[in-house]
């Protein structure tokens, strides 16, 4: 839920940014079992245990929910420290590009339905966080072509908060905790609208800049093209011209013929067809 697949921040085959004590095989090669996929995967495997542990014995079992607190915040923990290792060791596979978000979003969105179900949380916030999530993910695909949008401190504040937050609401708290949890709740909330349109924010910007690098890219090609069109060869002509006026008259007008055509003194058939290549390009 930082923004960006913690599995996937890195290129395949690279050699490892900084320093660290895994294996060859695992810092030169990203394989499928690397251990930033494997965290994933644990973590994707904590979602069911979770919302059993959390329902078990209808949800308001104190030492059950204390289980479920202590699987949310396993999970919480994996989501650190695979992205670490992914950005540390260069771990890219195409599952992990895909995998570490849903289970960023699955783990979270599980805790908070269930509470909400619960009656625990209200359905407004568990509302307003999962449409930003999902928002954002759809916008991320929607300028991925052009840019990535890179995760900002506000949203790593923001996965914090939330997690804090959900995790003190899993717990059954009473007194001033309860009423502390509320209000992390809400600073998390917070958090999660005010990043949610700065990365609107970013989006359109990096979609309207590529567009106009696109736009300046092909200005430039048919600039080049239309040079290239101008330029019939200025040499060749003027020899053309030389031999011509040397020749008799009928020979001089054969070879003025000529010399127009190959010459290009005026190239007007190439110049019309290089322009219709540049419209058509445009």
């Amino acid at each position: 839920m930082t923004g960006v697949p913690a599995s996937a921040a890195g290129g395949s085959g690279a050699k490892p940014v900084r320093g660290g004590k895994l294996g060859t095989a695992a810092v030169n090669q990203a394989s499928l079992w690397n251990i930033a996929n494997i965290l994933t995967m644990v973590r994707l495997l904590l979602v069911p245990g979770f919302v059993m542990l959390l329902l078990h014995n209808g949800g308001y079992d104190p030492v059950w929910r204390s289980f479920a607190w202590a699987a949310f915040a396993v999970a919480m923990i994996t989501d650190l420290f695979d992205g670490h290792l992914a950005r540390a060791y260069n771990l890219v596979t195409d599952f992990g590009k895909i995998a570490d978000p849903i289970a960023d979003k699955a783990i979270m969105g599980a805790a908070l339905v269930c509470l909400s179900v619960l009656g625990d949380l209200p359905w407004w916030i568990t509302g307003v966080i999962l449409a930003r999530e999902l928002g954002i993910t759809l916008m991320r695909f929607w300028v991925i072509r052009h840019a990535v949008i890179p995760a900002s401190r506000g949203g790593k504040l923001k996965t914090l908060a939330q997690g804090t937050a959900a995790g003190m609401y899993v717990l059954v708290l009473t007194g001033p905790l309860a009423t502390l949890r509320f209000w992390v709740m809400m600073v998390a909330v917070v958090l999660t609208v005010v990043t949610g349109l700065d990365y609107v924010r970013q989006a359109v910007v990096l979609r309207r800049r590529s567009l106009a690098a696109e736009r300046a890219a092909v200005g430039r090609t048919t600039e080049a093209l239309n040079e290239a069109a101008g330029s019939p060869g200025a040499g060749v002509a003027d020899a053309g011209a030389s031999g011509a006026e040397a020749s008799g008259a009928s020979g001089a007008g054969a070879s003025g013929s000529a010399v127009r055509v190959s010459g290009g003194s005026t190239p007007v058939e190439p110049t019309v067809g290089a322009r219709d290549g540049a419209e058509a390009e445009r």
